[in-house]
């Protein structure tokens, strides 16, 4: 199958692609080859008219450029066009059918698991190999890339990076994990992602020239392996001018590291988190993360626990890795805007960020081009301004007022809340991120603040509220409201939730605030298949094994109470017979009793689409109350709650 796409000659900028040093461009047409698409596939009809995005000129330090809007999210289409064996195939369908395919190759069921892929090689042996087989060894070593490992802040600092760097002109590509709704989250070009039918084209290319080659000791790669072959694809293949890749987990023996020669490298702040598979000390896992050190390739970190600076400090030597600690960034550099992120953690973040953009900068000789002023040295340049002010990641301090319960001001872009259930979503699952997000939560649902106007936009029929997510009363019943601030809980068991809810609950208590409630639910989500933002949710499941939450619901009353609660529930429960009473919600925290059948301070719901719907019940027959509803302890809970909020 030949496809052809049509781009833009720009010149100017060592090293990159994508400036052009005149107002006029030149058109060329680049035709490649993708091998061949599964059968179901052949006749599939791509061809899209939207454009990714608008385009606006602008002219910076003598160069006239052409950059991708900031206010632009995500948004479908592609300018691929495929000229064989069209026919009326959805794309949906196949979509569906590539979900399908990327689920086989799950090898574990559950987290923690360690079921092992087989063959004879390691990990890394197989991604070399894997690399070989797609003809990709020299393309990787020409990418640009800015590789971070960490354990918190890793998807905010490549984030930052992106949106930085995108706005100084260049095509940028953004690797991250995990997905919250759809798996093209993963791969972002020019700050969207992936459009349906590019991630046909190559994941259909990846898949069928690797099953051609697997054998006894060489099998199909598991899912991570997979879709870090696959990112490095699409980026070679769409000639982005800077790579930023996240680490999965670890550094030393992650997928990712198969990078030789990366143009800069960042840790992000590390603590206590997957500690069955990189140690039980802070040296052990910061040994870990270090190992995507390169030697002599400079390399940043943010402060860090001297066990852990010690380690990383070591290693930089070891190799000759120049490594310097970047600072935190100051708010009073950023003239007036806002970090688009929400929490003061994310000023770590972005001083990393910015550290490794200037780094990056310099070492392909563009600082120069771009900022010939040397006082910007100092001060940040204004495409740094506006990458730090717009740049966007789900899931991570993110407030969504519920979209059935709330209507939206057409002319101001603004929620105007009328049902007052409001989500505040944030997939901390560590000790220490427990604690960002503790003091992140007890900011955000502080009334009387004044919510800046630029803080919204919208993804599909729901409001997103990202600044620091504070809830502005409009009106004189607005403030008349009673708060109820709720807990939506649940984690892995291969975390340890006698750590993770002490830590939140004593953190908000420090900050004075308190929850009213706690329910503990299952996710939706499973480690046996790979979803789509399409795909169905099923309906809710009348018998679950309800084990793990009761255990949850345990630790949480005895953490309030101070003692052992008797609990008269059954690990498996039917449906919603089993609902607390709306007046749960109503009483007070004071009036928490452990003898009474359903709990005054917690509940066990059978499923999440139960608790959400519950929730908005509960909204709609009081409306003197206001909900607020924090989503934490696992990403995957998190993205859950997006997929049925957009629902």
């Amino acid at each position: 199958m030949i496809v052809q796409t049509n781009t833009h000659l720009r010149q100017g900028i060592v090293g990159v692609t994508c400036f052009r040093q005149r107002e006029r461009h030149y058109s060329y047409r680049l035709t490649w080859t993708v091998s061949h698409l599964p059968a179901c596939l052949d006749a599939l009809y791509l061809t899209r008219n939207n454009k990714l995005h608008s385009q606006e000129n602008i002219v910076h330090k003598g160069f006239k450029y052409t950059r991708m809007s900031s206010e632009i999210m995500d948004r479908p289409g592609s300018n691929v066009v495929t000229k064989e064996n069209l026919s009326d195939l959805p794309l949906s369908s196949a979509y569906e059918t590539a979900m399908e395919a990327l689920s086989s190759l799950i090898t574990r069921q559950k987290r923690g698991d360690k079921t092992p892929v087989g063959g004879t090689y390691e990990k890394l042996d197989r991604m070399l190999m894997y690399i070989k087989i797609l003809g990709l060894e020299e393309h990787i070593a020409d990418l640009k890339i800015i590789h971070v490992a960490g354990t918190k802040g890793k998807g905010s600092t490549c984030t930052f990076c992106e949106a930085i760097l995108r706005e100084c002109g260049f095509r940028t590509g953004l690797f991250t994990s995990p997905h919250l709704i759809d798996v093209r989250e993963r791969f972002r070009l020019d700050g969207l992602n992936i459009s349906e039918d590019k991630f046909l084209l190559y994941f259909w290319d990846c898949w069928n020239q690797l099953k051609e080659n697997i054998s006894e000791g060489l099998p199909m790669p598991p899912l991570f392996q997979f879709l870090t072959v696959l990112a490095f694809k699409i980026f070679v293949a769409e000639k982005v001018d800077v790579a930023i890749i996240e680490v999965g987990l670890g550094g030393k023996k992650d997928s990712t590291n198969v990078i030789k020669k990366p143009v800069v490298c960042g840790i992000t702040p590390l603590g206590m988190d997957h500690i069955e598979a990189l140690g039980d000390t802070l040296g052990k896992i910061a040994s870990h993360k270090a190992g995507i050190f390169k030697p002599q390739i400079p390399a940043f970190t943010v402060p860090q626990l001297s066990e852990a600076m010690d380690v990383l400090q070591e290693t930089a030597r070891e190799q000759m890795v120049p490594l310097e600690v970047a600072a935190p960034l100051d708010p009073k550099t950023l003239g007036g805007l806002e970090l688009s992120l929400s929490g003061d953690h994310q000023f770590v973040n972005a001083g990393l960020a910015v550290s490794l953009c200037k780094s990056w900068l310099r070492n392909t000789g563009n600082w120069e081009k771009l900022f010939q002023d040397e006082s910007q040295e100092n001060n940040l340049p204004d495409a740094f301004l506006r990458g730090l002010s717009t740049a966007h990641l789900s899931g991570r301090a993110q407030t969504v007022y519920d979209p059935v319960l709330t209507s939206h001001s057409s002319s101001e872009g603004m929620a105007s809340s009328s049902g007052d259930l409001i989500f505040f979503l944030d997939g901390a699952h560590s000790p220490e991120s427990m604690e960002v997000c503790a003091r992140w939560f007890s900011n955000a649902v502080k009334v009387n603040k004044d919510l800046p106007p630029s803080s919204s936009f919208k993804v599909g029929k729901v409001e997103e509220l990202h600044r620091n997510g504070f809830c502005h009363p409009d009106n004189e019943e607005e403030l008349a409201k009673i708060s109820k601030r709720i807990l939506l809980f649940n984690c892995m068991e291969v975390r340890d939730p006698q750590i993770l809810l002490p830590q939140l609950v004593h953190a908000c208590a420090s900050s004075g605030t308190h929850f009213s409630k706690a329910i503990f639910v299952p996710s939706m989500s499973t480690y046996n298949k790979v979803t789509s933002g399409a795909s169905v949710i099923p309906p809710d499941i009348h018998v679950r094994d309800l084990s793990w939450q009761l255990n949850l619901q345990r630790i949480w009353e005895k953490l309030i109470h101070g003692k052992d609660a008797v609990l008269d529930m059954s690990p498996k429960m039917d449906g919603p017979e089993n609902l607390p009473p709306h007046e749960f919600l109503y009483d007070n925290f004071s009036d928490c009793n452990s003898v009474a059948r359903n709990f005054a301070c917690s509940a066990v719901i059978p499923s999440l689409p139960l608790a959400i719907n519950w929730l908005r019940d509960c909204a709609r027959k009081n409306p003197s109350l206001r909900i607020q509803v924090l989503v934490t302890g696992s990403i995957h809970l998190v993205g859950d709650v997006l997929k049925l909020l957009r629902r």
